[in-house]
């Protein structure tokens, strides 16, 4: 075990974590910062709704940015991966892939992951979602297919849901079931006729990129969509948590109060993990709440003094 005892370990390198790595480093704090390489954000081929850059940014390269501010300010950065999480005493144990470790707080922005398409494999998915014919957050990037054709991989409310959301950008939907049928009650069916989102059967599981388009193996026939937006749901990456001993939600998310504090003191969380909104605006946002709070915490404690 290392000897040493940071003020706070931060779970997870995207924006939400990296955030609250710069403000708790800037307010004199040991910062550890763990990250296993799979943030969501790092994926984004380009984002626009991020404010300050008008032309969009790479999230590599927004990630990029953070760390290196981050790491300006003293933060270590580790790429490990945490495996698990547990309270004894006055400090948090941190165990790793590579090595065990000790800190008074713990920030989890572990977010979550995005469920892939059926038969899709990671290497085909990845370049898929590079060249933006794979999305994941309408809200992001749903001005991005303003007019063009697109396809929904998903059923049920929350495949109606998603298709609904994105008929404020595009005319030219399909709902596409991932399995044999779709499971639509009248209440989805209306809306979707009354949307004119058209609705094919799956299942869907073969995929083929053809002249900048994603092309789509249904039950009736081979489609073509200019970006293929899957509403497959997600799952929130919050069992470290969980083996502490803190509150979640019945969908996974950690319960936290208005200052990003979980049931277990000393413990804290910001982001997707905590909510799933999927907004880098939002999770920066919790994260600088939470930041603050680690900061107050310590300082009851221990005043800090320079």
């Amino acid at each position: 075990m290392d000897e040493q005892i940071d003020d706070c370990i931060i779970v997870g390198g995207g924006p939400a974590g990296l955030t609250a790595a710069i403000y708790l480093a800037r307010y004199h704090l040991s910062i550890r910062l763990f990250d296993c390489g799979t943030s969501r954000a790092a994926l984004i081929p380009c984002t626009r709704n991020h404010a300050g850059y008008p032309d969009g940014i790479a999230g590599i390269d927004l990630v990029g940015r953070m760390l290196e501010q981050a790491e300006k300010y003293g933060v270590v950065h580790e790429e490990k991966r945490v495996e698990h999480l547990a309270r004894t005493g006055e400090f948090f144990v941190v165990g790793t892939d590579e090595g065990t470790f000790r800190a008074r707080t713990v920030l989890l922005a572990t977010g979550v992951f995005n469920r892939h398409p059926p038969g899709m494999a990671d290497e085909f998915h990845d370049a898929a979602l590079a060249g933006g014919l794979l999305r994941y957050c309408p809200v992001c990037d749903g001005y991005e297919v303003t007019d063009k054709r697109v396809g929904i991989i998903g059923t049920g409310s929350h495949g109606t849901a998603e298709a609904i959301f994105l008929r404020g950008f595009t005319a030219d939907l399909t709902l596409i079931s991932p399995t044999d049928d779709h499971d639509l009650d009248s209440d989805c069916l209306g809306e979707l006729e009354d949307a004119g989102i058209v609705r094919v059967d799956g299942p869907c599981g073969r995929y083929e990129m053809r002249g900048g388009k994603l092309a789509v193996e249904t039950a009736e026939r081979w489609m073509e969509f200019d970006s293929v937006y899957p509403a497959l749901g997600s799952d929130v990456r919050s069992r470290l948590a969980q083996d502490c001993g803190a509150r979640v939600t019945e969908e996974g998310c950690i319960v936290c109060d208005d200052h990003q504090r979980s049931s277990v003191p000393g413990l804290f969380a910001a982001g997707d993990v905590v909510l799933g909104l999927d907004q880098i605006s939002h999770a920066m946002g919790q994260a600088g709440v939470a930041a603050t709070t680690i900061r107050n915490h310590l300082a009851e404690a221990e005043p800090l003094r320079r």
